[in-house]
């Protein structure tokens, strides 16, 4: 579904937490009459913030790929996350005066950026857009502890398996292919993302090919056995 799609209000009577579940794109048209929305357009390589600058704002994705990063305390990049069309960022921020990581463009991407607090006043306006910020905030809340479970249970080739099955998902979700889709990011990001060498997603990576679970053809994946990765991943029902 498209980002910038125009959606009708929340259905009144609904429960909270199904309207939380189903919290549909934000409509930048409607925002933009009540807050200045700035579109940014920017190339690979480039940050959009840095960690410790003044926290101004939060972005909406539209287009691209970027990953977020921040320093451990022996002075290496970490990466935390990866961010894609219709994610929010920026969020981990709020409450902060200065944003608390880096977010690196990765591939072209264009972004809108919302100024906070502004955006707070547009939510006495727009209901849908609070509802949206807490469901952005609870899926960032649940994707770090789920990625913290997995590095902290999983063995490394099982954490390469789940990452892949991951992604497949976000991309299904974005009415893409959920079975052959490009990793945006290099074999240092993942490995950096799952705590683990840059040697070992490359062996996993190869073991998968080997037992034709995926194809890989550089950055190309391919999922030829959705269910055997699953397997390798230790979970259960296949992506569709």
């Amino acid at each position: 579904m498209n980002a910038l799609a125009i959606h009708a209000p929340m259905p009144a009577g609904e429960p909270v937490q199904q309207v939380m579940a189903s919290a549909g794109p934000i409509d930048i048209q409607q925002l933009s009459r009540h807050v200045q929305v700035m579109r940014r357009k920017v190339a690979p390589g480039q940050h959009v913030y840095r960690a410790g600058q003044p926290f101004h704002a939060i972005y909406l994705v539209h287009a691209g790929f970027l990953k977020t990063c921040e320093l451990s305390e022996d002075g290496r990049e970490r990466v935390t996350g990866f961010r894609m069309r219709g994610d929010l960022v920026g969020v981990e921020s709020i409450g902060l005066s200065r944003y608390a990581c880096d977010l690196v463009v990765l591939d072209d991407s264009e972004l809108w950026e919302l100024p906070y607090p502004p955006v707070l006043q547009a939510c006495l306006q727009m209901p849908e857009l609070q509802v949206r910020l807490t469901a952005a905030l609870a899926a960032e809340i649940r994707s770090d502890r789920a990625w913290m479970l997995a590095v902290g249970t999983l063995t490394a080739e099982r954490r390469v398996a789940a990452f892949l099955l991951d992604m497949a998902e976000r991309h299904l979700r974005l009415g893409f292919s959920a079975h052959h889709f490009l990793l945006r990011m290099g074999r240092a990001d993942i490995a950096s993302f799952l705590d683990i060498k840059h040697e070992t997603v490359t062996r996993a990576l190869s073991k998968f090919d080997r037992l034709q679970c995926i194809e890989v053809r550089r950055r190309e994946i391919r999922l030829l056995d959705t269910d055997g990765l699953r397997r390798m991943a230790g979970q259960g029902a296949p992506v569709h």
